[in-house]
Order: structure tokens, then sequence, then C-alpha cells
């Protein structure tokens, strides 16, 4: 008699196993396409299920599906520049921005849906979770600079610089991810410097800021 191969069993998943399948799949196709271009049938052909099983687990569709994988992203994001607090800050910034650049990097096209706008499945929700990301992550860099309670010119420095480093990611993203994400790193760090530099002269917290950035790196 010839053995018969041993059936194959099945692990039901649990709902929150199930939701991270699908946000999973979501994900990894807003990674490569813009939001407006994935149905939910390609989510559910992406993650090995159906239709109805999508719609159980997010009953609003593709709106609430889209906005729970942006929150994903998002707290990935923020992770990006929760950076221990040891040694000088600009390499920590360094390191944090590696690690910004290679989400970038990964998501390509659905971090310029992310950041460009003009989506369809766009709402003041979307926009909320995105604006947070950019607040958490000036919140990091305040921690970073060892700034409690930063003044205004420190707080308009800070988050006009993280406004150019996303419009350098789009930027190198058109550019075909030239040039190599080191020397986009460097090139960032060093425009953090410059304009801190900047606010230095017209503001003393930036000033005392400078300082001790000088020191830390000497």
């Amino acid at each position: 008699m010839t053995p018969q191969a041993p059936a194959r069993t099945y692990r039901r998943l649990s709902v929150e196993e199930r939701r991270s399948q699908l946000l999973d799949a979501a994900l990894s196709l807003f990674a490569h396409r813009a939001p407006e271009d994935v149905s939910l049938d390609d989510v559910a052909e992406a993650a090995g299920v159906s239709r109805p099983l999508v719609y159980r687990y997010f009953p609003g569709g593709k709106q609430q599906l889209y906005e729970a994988a942006l929150r994903s992203a998002a707290e990935a994001l923020r992770g990006c520049f929760d950076e221990p607090r040891e040694g000088p800050p600009l390499p920590r910034l360094a390191r944090a921005l590696d690690r910004y650049l290679a989400f970038v990097d990964e998501h390509d096209a659905g971090f310029s849906a992310l950041l460009q706008g003009g989506s369809v499945v766009e709402t003041s929700r979307t926009t909320a979770i995105v604006d947070g990301v950019r607040r958490a992550a000036a919140e990091h860099i305040y921690r970073h600079l060892g700034v409690d309670d930063p003044g205004p010119r420190l707080r308009m420095t800070v988050r006009m610089w993280i406004t150019a480093v996303e419009a350098a990611s789009l930027m190198w993203l058109d550019e075909e991810k030239q040039p190599p994400a080191g020397e986009l790193r460097d090139w960032l760090v060093d425009q953090f410097l410059a304009v801190l530099s900047v606010t230095a002269a017209r503001d003393a917290q930036a000033a005392a800021v400078v300082a001790d950035l000088a020191a830390a790196d000497g």
C-alpha cells in the first residue's frame, strides 16, 4: 500500500492575528501603489482570504482599512526617532535618519502617497495621523537636544527641518534614490546643524543648544 501523506492541519487565526495579517497585506500593497489604486479585492488576494472576510474585520471598507494601515505605518515611523539618549546627539540623529530612510526605501510609492496627499481616501483623520508623526518626531528631537520647554523659534526650526526631511525624501524617490542613503543622511544632519546655527543668531535657547552640540562633538 502506498503510504498516505499526513493531512495538513490548519490553525484558526485569532481575531488579532487575522487583523494583523490583513493590515500587513494592505501595507505591502500601499508600499508599492497609491491608496486609490488598491482595492479590497487586491487586499483579499494578497492575504489569501475572501473579500467578505476583509469586510468582517473592516466593515467600514477600504477607508477603514487604509486608516488602520496608516496608523500602523505611523507607529513604525514614530519608532524611527525613538533613539536611546546615549552618546552625542548628532550621531543619534543620524541613526534615527538611517531608520527613517530605510522606511522610505521600503514603502516607496506608499510613502509618496502618504505625504503628498491628494488621495481619494485622504480625510481629516488621515491628515491628523500624518501630522501626529511629525509632532512625535519633533518631541524626540527636543529630548535628544536636552530641551524640555522649547521656545517658538526652536520649535519652528525643528518643524521646518522635519518638513525639509520629508521633501528631500520625496525628491530622493523621484531621483531613483540618489544620492545613496548614507550621503543623504549626512547632508540632512549637516542641514539640521546649519538651520540651528542660523536660529542661534536670533535666539538664546537655540544658541545654547548649538554650544552644547559643539561641546558634545568635541
